[in-house]
């Protein structure tokens, strides 16, 4: 049954009572913390949160390590002063990214609309945490039925110019996601794409949510964005103060209104730490909630009245940590995955069953592609052990598309991977006037699987490589440690100096205490404050290149899966993407005679790297060999495609091309491929119109 408006406002009562009851039941904590602060100290938290906290602030980019070094040099410090004197730094110097990175945060923020008997009245905030969820509160969105009469306005706010910005409506679309909890008070929905098909997180873009420690200590301030009493959007910038966490819910100081409801509160470094759900009441003595005026509040009187103390925000770790631990299908997993990789939900999918004796087959998979059926719950659940040949009649049956994708695969069906590539091709051989492809047509080698075992395999450190134990910035220094040639710091150092971080000498990897201001932290936070990636993404890619690269069983086994589903003869057409690129330029010295590539298209690749084509299997900038013609696209915020365009004259002749990815999808290839420069070559000599 739907909740009616009554019931409606019963869970936001009963929500403001709960957080009235934590709040009396909090009080020696909180008036231990305001006695320390009153007493001067800044940050009243424990040694270990203090240092956990300056650690994140310097892996995230929050402040320059250069800054942090010169600042504690001025005087001796021990490491709890010098953990403090950063997290203080952070909120003293805030550098001009902060209102940039702020207006980027803000997009994502949505007022909920509720339609009743033919009025719109603003009922709450939420903002979107993924390209297509959106996070609120439970009473706000109490059940699945509940959204679908409501709807979210995003850009309901002013220009800089002070006039009203034009507002876009998007529907909720509860049957795909919805996901709530009433003690934590949140609700996750997802909400329908635009008329043009694109997801809302595509156009406004989302909140990485993480689940990792380390966002925030007590004393520090917060920033909330959101629709007070249905207003246009308003933000409470810094003038607020944590002054208790509780294992699940933390309380603030701040000017906030009712209409706040579901919005996101961020640090400074516009993390979202906690998800704000309720004002906390003045009481009297009797547990009567008191008015501004002093005198018992009633029903009549609205929230407006109420002495409001403080306010509760649910954190961030706990929803991720609850919604880690649902029972969803496949589909609905994946929905979660999308957050990323600092949400922690990517690694909560229940390992796999055992698998059945008899394979099986399923349509569209190709010949000669076994598929094996397991079971689970009464659902089949499949798992392919190699990559998908096209058909025999593809082009005529002389040319052969070849797509070779990248890392983090191993997950992933081939028969998807090779639909969204051909959906993203399509779009791009569209827009260039040429006649779509049939998935059917395409190869697709498959080595995702193989590359993630070995990977694992070598980890000693993995299961201490926790999100919610250790920073990218920490598990990038494990990976330098395992690095086969120890070649891997140098990846990440050079790839950010070519992203233009500057070479200021010492302080740009001087340490002291425990190491907070290490090698890896400052090049890290640079190369995700300048792309579209984040910190984990970019270490772990460069992980896997250092381990393609530097181990020869890794180089020779994921080469050995590509051959295994590749053509013997006729005309190739390769594909290939950000590590694929790199193994695709190994893979042309391994090519049978028979075997013609008459074009390559790198896409989001990192060959301009020294540090990566120094270790091709052909030894440094190359012309591929008995490559016809060679296209390579890059975005400029793509943290992959860091050295590109490739400028080495060694390179030799070929067509670069910089493109305009979507925002948050800088690196995906379907948005690669969807634009007619990178499309229409491909078409062109499949088709013979070249």
């Amino acid at each position: 049954m739907a909740v009616t408006g009554r019931s409606n406002e019963e869970l936001h009562e009963q929500a403001v009572a709960a957080a009235a009851r934590r709040y009396e039941e909090s009080s020696p904590e909180r008036e231990r913390v305001e006695s320390r602060m009153a007493a001067g100290v800044r940050f009243p938290d424990a040694p270990d949160a203090l240092a956990v906290r300056a650690d994140r602030i310097l892996d995230r980019g929050g402040l320059s390590p250069s800054a942090v070094v010169a600042d504690i040099h001025r005087e001796a410090m021990d490491l709890p002063d010098a953990n403090e004197r950063i997290i203080d730094l952070s909120n003293e110097l805030q550098a001009w990214s902060f209102l940039p990175r702020g207006v980027r945060a803000g997009a994502t923020v949505a007022r909920i609309t509720l339609r009743r008997d033919g009025r719109e009245l603003p009922h709450g905030t939420g903002f979107l945490v993924s390209p297509r969820l959106m996070l609120t509160n439970h009473h706000v969105l109490p059940d699945e039925d509940f959204p679908r009469q409501c709807f979210a306005e995003f850009n309901a706010q002013v220009t800089v110019d002070n006039q009203p910005d034009t507002v876009v409506r998007m529907e909720f679309d509860p049957g795909t996601f919805f996901a709530a909890d009433q003690r934590l008070d949140f609700a996750l929905v997802a909400v329908a794409p635009a008329q043009d098909g694109r997801p809302p997180g595509e156009i406004f873009g989302w909140n990485r949510l993480s689940v990792q420690i380390g966002k925030l200590v007590l004393g520090e301030r917060v920033n909330i964005i959101g629709h007070p009493d249905g207003r246009l959007k308003e933000i409470v910038l810094r003038d607020n103060a944590v002054l208790v966490r509780l294992d699940d819910f933390v309380h603030y100081r701040t000017d906030t209104r009712p209409g706040n409801s579901g919005s996101p509160v961020f640090n400074d470094q516009w993390e979202v730490v906690a998800l704000h759900h309720s004002g906390v009441p003045k009481k009297d003595d009797q547990g009567r909630i008191l008015r501004r005026d002093g005198r018992p509040w009633g029903h009549g009187d609205g929230d407006d009245a109420i002495d409001w103390v403080a306010n509760e925000g649910v954190r961030i770790s706990s929803v991720l940590k609850h919604l880690a631990r649902l029972d969803l299908d496949p589909g609905r997993r994946a929905l979660l995955a999308e957050m990323g990789p600092d949400s922690g939900l990517d690694q909560s999918a229940a390992a796999a069953p055992a698998l059945d004796a008899q394979p099986t087959r399923l349509p569209g998979s190709g010949t000669g592609t076994p598929r094996t059926g397991v079971r689970e719950s009464g659902t089949a659940v499949r798992e392919t052990r190699t990559g998908l040949r096209a058909r025999s009649t593809a082009f005529g049956g002389r040319k052969h598309l070849v797509f070779l994708h990248g890392r983090d695969q191993h997950r992933k069906e081939p028969v998807d991977l090779r639909l969204n590539w051909t959906a993203g091709l399509n779009r791009g051989l569209t827009l260039a006037s040429l006649p779509p492809l049939d998935p059917r047509d395409a190869w697709f080698p498959y080595y995702g699987t193989r590359l993630h075992d070995l990977v694992s395999g070598r980890e000693s450190a993995a299961e201490s490589i926790g999100l919610d134990r250790l920073s990218a910035a920490a598990a990038a220094e494990v990976f330098a440690a395992e690095s086969p040639t120890g070649s891997y710091e140098r990846l990440i150092h050079e790839a950010a100096a070519r992203a233009g971080m500057p070479q200021d000498g010492p302080a740009t990897t001087e340490g002291f205490g425990a190491g907070l201001v290490g090698a890896l932290h400052r090049p890290l936070s640079w190369l995700a404050a300048r792309s579209d990636l984040d910190e984990w993404t970019i270490a772990t890619f460069l992980r896997d290149v250092d381990l393609y690269l530097g181990d020869g069983a890794v180089r020779q086994a994921v080469l050995d899966s590509v051959l295994e589903t590749m053509p013997t003869d006729g005309e190739l057409v390769l594909v290939t993407h950000s590590l694929g690129t790199v193994v695709g330029m190994d893979l042309l010295t391994r090519l049978p005679e028979g075997l013609e590539p008459v074009l390559l298209v790198t896409a989001g690749s990192p060959l301009g790297l020294d540090g990566v084509n120094e270790r091709l299997l052909a030894r440094g900038p190359h012309r591929p060999p008995r490559v016809r013609d060679w296209v390579n696209v890059w975005c400029p915020t793509d943290g992959v495609a860091i050295g590109c365009p490739l400028e080495d004259e060694h390179w030799g002749k070929l067509t670069q091309v910089a493109v305009p990815n979507g925002r948050d999808r800088a690196h995906k290839i379907e948005e690669y491929l969807s634009h007619a420069v990178a499309a229409g070559p491909i078409g062109s000599v499949l088709t013979g119109r070249g």
